[in-house]
């Protein structure tokens, strides 16, 4: 069930109504149905794996409740550890095995052997590395006396699998999420405005700038041999667009679809290609996937204690993990790595924390200098997507040989481009509204609330229309396949 689909258009409402006005009033009956549409929700996308899910959260409840009731540290460590593997095991069978697989077939057959490999070749489980990822966060905090275990198995259930955020995130810990869900929690009327905005903003990210762009990216990825240098600088710049439109839009979906519900969701994304280095774009990026390893990888490791060896180990460490969580191909180790370089010298300088504020805080206007560092910023991140975009290494590196080629000079020569243009355009205005409420927890929260409301319902109803008109597609969210 997508996000931008009648079918949820249709399933959100009636949710709403029953949590409202049929379980007001008892926690119980709303966490109750709050699982039940959750587990209907999942179920959409294909039922078998509901079992998975359900089984990974029976196992981390259990594991929870057996380590705080361990009577030494050997039989704590022994629950923390089954479901540390237990959890991390299914992740690599389902997501990492088949690529294991052939990789060792193919580096075997480099030294005249051959092989017979035995693939799974099943289907990734929708948002398994987002729902292990909250189980291991649940295990980790009790293993280390952060949070009691929780002993009812309907809100333990409702912090993994809760709707909104159960397929692509944000990554929650139970220290925000689990004490919501047992807190009473009363309907507020600006609160339920402030989550259809967000809602309205995310669409808007998702079918009219993410969704429009794709349709170019994946034309141009999929023939780059038929195209010049300029045409290929172009696609990498639509899946730039388009990447952050797709994830920050179901984020922003997800976080006003939990607000309706009474409920604060972490934020997952804060303007990132207004970053003026590679340090704030990562606090600015998929947010809590950053803190989930700062927290339970890199913190654990060492951090930024120690020497500059040990620094820098840490850092790489943590992007290689970051680049292969996204999935198991090469490009997406070689997009992580070239991250790591990036951030190197703000790391060996001790300059990662020198912008820690909101460009351009309280102006119209960026400076000279803020401007280029923040388009700096911005073509190191656009030239790592051409490889978390591309097939393989190989494919990758066509597609910036004819970049660096005298073909980027070349009038970009794409077979559709009656809409090249406008598509332009439209991402420029976006990136005005964006500029506009940077300083706000996301880009329309504010907007227009100076103006008369007759203006203002005015501003949000021609977003409506602009959705409506350029709606259709319905493509899949990118990260589903993560």
């Amino acid at each position: 069930m997508l996000f931008n689909s009648l079918h949820f258009a249709i399933f959100l409402p009636i949710v709403f109504i029953l949590y409202w006005f049929v379980a007001k009033g008892s926690l119980k009956l709303q966490n109750t149905l709050l699982l039940i549409a959750s587990y209907f929700f999942y179920a959409c996308w294909d039922w078998r794996f509901l079992f998975l899910l359900v089984f990974s959260t029976l196992l981390d409840y259990y594991t929870g409740i057996k380590m705080s009731e361990a009577k030494n540290q050997n039989n704590k460590k022994f629950w923390f550890w089954l479901s540390i593997f237990v959890n991390l095991g299914f992740l690599w069978i389902f997501k990492y095995y088949d690529f294991f697989a052939n990789s060792f077939a193919y580096a075997i057959s480099n030294f005249g052997f051959s092989v017979n490999t035995w693939t799974l070749n099943v289907l990734l489980p929708v948002g398994i590395s987002f729902y292990t990822f909250h189980g291991l966060s649940y295990v980790i905090d009790i293993y280390n006396d952060r949070i009691k275990a929780e002993k009812n198995f309907v809100d333990y259930s409702v912090f993994v699998s809760f709707f909104p955020l159960l397929v692509a995130g944000p990554i929650e810990r139970a220290t925000h999420l689990l004490q919501q869900i047992k807190k009473e929690r009363t309907f507020d009327y600006s609160k339920a405005v402030d989550g259809l905005k967000q809602i309205l903003w995310g669409l808007f990210k998702k079918i009219v700038i993410a969704d429009q762009c794709a349709e170019y990216v994946n034309e141009i990825f999929t023939n780059s041999g038929d195209y010049s240098g300029s045409t290929l600088l172009v696609g990498a710049l639509f899946f730039a667009f388009q990447i952050y439109g797709d994830f920050s839009g179901y984020s922003d979906i997800a976080i006003g679809t939990a607000r309706l519900f009474g409920i604060g969701l972490q934020k997952n994304f804060a303007f990132p290609y207004f970053s003026r280095d590679i340090a704030e774009f990562w606090r600015r990026w998929h947010i809590s996937l950053s803190t989930w390893f700062r927290d339970y990888l890199y913190i654990p490791l060492g951090g930024s204690q120690g020497s500059m060896w040990l620094k820098i180990r840490n850092v790489f460490i943590i992007f290689l993990v970051s680049g292969f969580w996204h999935g198991a191909n090469l490009t997406f180790i070689v997009w992580g790595l070239l991250h790591a370089l990036y951030i190197m010298p703000s790391i060996i300088l001790n300059t990662n924390r020198t912008n820690l504020d909101v460009v351009a805080k309280g102006k119209y206007f960026p400076s000279i200098k803020e401007i280029l560092a923040m388009f700096f910023t911005f073509s190191l991140t656009v030239f790592a997507w051409i490889f978390f975009r591309a097939e393989n290494l190989m494919h990758a590196w066509s597609i910036i040989s004819k970049i660096f080629s005298k073909s980027l000079f070349l009038s970009i020569s794409y077979s559709k481009d009656d809409f090249v243009k406008p598509l332009i355009l439209l991402i420029i205005v976006f990136l005005m509204i964006e500029w506009y409420g940077r300083e706000q927890e996301y880009a329309i929260a504010k907007l227009g609330l100076k103006l008369p409301k007759a203006v203002r319902w005015g501003l949000y109803y021609t977003i409506v229309i602009i959705i409506f008109l350029f709606n259709g597609k319905e493509q899949q969210f990118i990260y589903f396949q993560f």
